[in-house]
């Protein structure tokens, strides 16, 4: 027999607003005592600086973290004009300066050409790895870094508040691997000035929103009154773009043994009509609950991912 983990097998996922000088992983850890779970992750690393959506994963939501880590995603982040710094942010050692103060207007004259799909540079302070080595420890380390420019989606930017000539607030929507110190670091080469990203707020990452947001701090109370539970929101959260059919409990059964379902034309049908280009996956219901995430082909489900949720 394999050996039981440790905890309660509690499965959803938790819209965390994440605090500042908190890592990613020490958030996970904290969420995964309150709630006393066996499995804990997240969708997306936030950068301690960071504050704002952090979307986690309990039990059995661990399973639909892929489809996070793929989802469109919302910052709103002030720039600070007059010094670059080594990470592009307040954390990093300034090593230019200038008087330069780009004007509102003039941001807005140059943001569309970084709007859509361009190529961009990851800052050499990221995860992203190296030869195996993570960029960030290379930096760290001294050593020179090299990252090439990759294709990421801009969906949106546009200009906030401007309390005062050094700082501009810019609101982004974006979609996966887009950096936001890396849109600061070439939005002030463009206006040829020095600026580092001073604060930074996540508003969304697909279905989660700054809305549906909890603090860590109202979850430890919840905690203390055993009532956590009360923010934990469905593990089908994540899948919000991708459609579902509900099914009956002997094809419920079939598919919890790995087995393919056949579909009528109808339900091929409305399942093709709520699909995007080139999509397959859908996901089964049985009673409310989730059962499967399946592939659709030749008129059949087939299971690629089997939940097992009460």
């Amino acid at each position: 027999m394999g050996r039981r983990r440790k905890g309660e097998a509690v499965s959803g996922w938790i819209c965390l607003d994440k605090p500042y000088d908190l890592t990613s992983t020490q958030a996970v850890g904290k969420v995964r005592r309150i709630f006393n779970a066996q499995k804990a992750g997240h969708a997306g690393t936030l950068d301690p600086l960071a504050t704002g959506v952090l979307p986690l994963a309990l039990g059995e939501a661990t399973k639909t973290v892929a489809y996070m880590v793929e989802a469109d995603k919302g910052y709103r982040f002030t720039i600070n004009w007059g010094a670059s710094t080594t990470t592009l942010d307040r954390e990093g050692e300034i090593v230019a300066r200038s008087d330069v103060r780009p004007t509102p207007d003039q941001v807005r004259a140059v943001l569309h050409e970084f709007e859509g799909e361009i190529m961009q540079v990851p800052p050499i302070y990221s995860a992203i790895k190296v030869d195996g080595e993570r960029a960030y420890d290379l930096a760290r380390a001294g050593e020179d870094v090299e990252l090439k420019a990759r294709p990421v989606m801009i969906h949106g930017l546009a200009v906030g508040e401007a309390p005062d000539a050094d700082h501009i607030e810019l609101i982004m929507d974006c979609g996966k691997g887009a950096y936001v110190r890396s849109v600061v670091r070439d939005l002030a080469l463009r206006l040829g000035a020095e600026a580092h990203v001073s604060a930074l707020r996540r508003t969304r990452v697909g279905a989660f929103t700054e809305a549906r947001a909890i603090g860590l701090d109202f979850l430890e109370e919840l905690g203390h009154k055993a009532r956590q539970s009360e923010a934990l929101l469905p593990v089908e959260t994540a899948l919000d773009d991708i459609p579902a059919l509900a099914i009956t409990d002997e094809d419920a059964f079939r598919l919890k043994q790995g087995r393919s379902i056949v579909l009528v034309p109808r339900q091929v049908e409305t399942l093709r009509a709520g699909l995007a280009p080139g999509a397959r996956t859908v996901s089964a219901m049985c009673r409310g609950v989730m059962v499967a995430l399946c592939e659709m082909r030749a008129g059949q489900l087939e299971p690629s991912r089997v939940f097992h949720l009460e």
